[in-house]
């Protein structure tokens, strides 16, 4: 609970309960005996009780003299309806002959005590003492426990109201209203904030660990990949040598004049040396288009985690919630997160401004076309093989400028069985004319007006 000395309401988001209350004068306010409750009795005779039960409290309104609640705060406990005032109160007996009665057992005689006085008991060495040293140390307690001194402690990461004398203590007052403003302050504010401010560091330690292995194992595959013999001086050996292959051979010694040596070259049954050189061109022409990704990737990658790097030591700078907020909305971190665990069915990119969408899987597809796609949307898709659906987002009264239109295809292209193509037709059209047909597998759609462009597959630089 706070009580500042200045309350504004919010203008939304803010209700008045029990209106009938409103305009009432306080009489008194008395705590409910042994029970996490207390009274609000009202000059006209009505009360409020504040019933403090964890995840269960409730605030219960009485009409006058009435015993059962005329309205309650949380309608959902529906117990609370049926509590009477006089039975929360716990009439408990401290007098010595009832401790003695309980040999002493701290937990029977006191029921109510709290974590910190049973642990205080415990630092005393209560439990091996004998019993009149317990009670002597109880009687000690409970003196403490009236007295008007309340203290907030910091223990780990959390913050506790002690009524205890503490020797390492945030702040010691005798006004309970500072005590509990200044405890509300810490764990409503300030443990707040430190959670907060620990869950970016935490993303950020991740995505930092993400990217490093990622690195380490790109920079081990491009070293393999480029190690290697190209397939293309295999062909280049084969097709120098047609003339000693026999027909149907599976195998045969050529000489390598890149190596200078004598090479055995396995050849596929079936397949000519013209045919298998020519597939053994394309797969060096994929290699290369392979290791040219892969060190784009490795370098997105590279920026990836220098900027990481920036964002947390920003971030340790960082010392109250309103610099969090804004360091938070500068680098739109909130969205990005609303988009993973959402778990949205598409990647989300920005071409020029323009908000472009690729589908993750063939129901994916399905999934954005449908609840995610407008009809003056532009769809795009690799043409006549498969692939991710593409929709760039309508902004109104501004048409698709054409460079647009090209990076939304590279994606498009790169996200399709074309991606090791040098050049991949893609085909777009606005969504009004793409629909689905009825018992069509997930992602097939029939399209109309569609136009063409021819660009490279080229995927994501961010």
């Amino acid at each position: 609970m706070s009580f500042p000395d200045d309350f504004k309401r919010g203008k939304r988001n803010t209700v008045s309960l029990f209106p009938d209350l409103i305009g009432q004068k306080i009489s008194q306010v008395k705590p409910i005996s042994f029970e996490r409750a207390f009274v609000i009795y009202l000059e006209s005779g009505d009360r409020i009780i504040f019933k403090l039960h964890g995840t269960r409290s409730n605030i219960l309104f009485y009409k006058g003299s009435e015993e059962l609640p005329y309205k309650i705060f949380r309608n959902e406990l529906r117990d609370d309806w049926n509590i009477r005032q006089a039975e929360l109160a716990k009439d408990l007996d401290l007098s010595k002959s009832n401790f003695l009665a309980l040999e002493g057992n701290a937990s029977k005689f006191l029921p109510t005590l709290g974590k910190i006085p049973r642990e205080w008991l415990k630092e005393k060495g209560y439990i091996e003492t004998t019993i009149e040293e317990k009670w002597t140390l109880l009687e000690e307690l409970l003196d403490m426990l009236d007295s008007p001194l309340f203290s907030i402690v910091e223990k780990g990461k959390d913050h506790y109201l002690s009524l205890l004398p503490e020797e390492k203590s945030v702040l010691q007052t005798d006004d309970p209203i500072i005590a509990v403003n200044t405890l509300f302050r810490y764990i409503v504010v300030i443990q707040a904030f430190q959670r907060e401010k620990q869950h970016w560091f935490k993303t950020f330690e991740d995505q930092k660990k993400k990217s490093s292995n990622y690195i380490q194992k790109t920079a081990e595959k491009l070293q393999s990949l480029e190690s290697d013999i190209s397939p293309a001086q295999l062909a280049d050996v084969i097709m120098a040598n047609l003339h000693q292959i026999e027909r149907n051979a599976e195998e045969v010694t050529l000489f390598n004049f890149y190596t200078n040596q004598d090479q055995l070259v396995k050849l596929k049954r079936g397949v000519s040396p013209q045919l298998f050189a020519e597939n053994l061109y394309r797969k060096s022409k994929n290699r290369k288009i392979e290791i040219d990704q892969l060190y784009q990737n490795l370098e997105d990658k590279e920026n990836l985690l220098a900027k990481t790097e920036t964002l947390i030591e920003q971030l340790k700078g960082v010392t109250d919630f309103r610099t969090l907020k804004a360091f938070v909305k500068e680098h739109n971190l909130i969205a990005q997160e609303k988009d993973k665990q959402e778990q949205i069915p598409f990647k989300r990119f920005d071409v020029e401004g323009f908000e472009v969408l690729v589908g993750k899987s063939a129901k994916s597809n399905d999934e954005m076309l449908r609840y995610f796609a407008w009809k003056e949307d532009l769809w795009l898709h690799a043409k006549d093989v498969s692939g991710s659906h593409v929709i760039i987002k309508h902004k109104s009264g501004i048409n698709f400028p054409k460079t647009v239109i090209e990076r939304a295809a590279e994606l498009a292209a790169y996200y399709s069985k074309n991606k090791s193509e040098t050049l991949a037709a893609v085909m777009y059209t606005p969504v009004k004319f793409v629909r689905k047909v009825k018992g069509s597998p997930a992602g097939a759609v029939m399209v109309d007006k569609e136009s063409v462009v021819i660009v490279p597959p080229v995927g994501p630089r961010e």
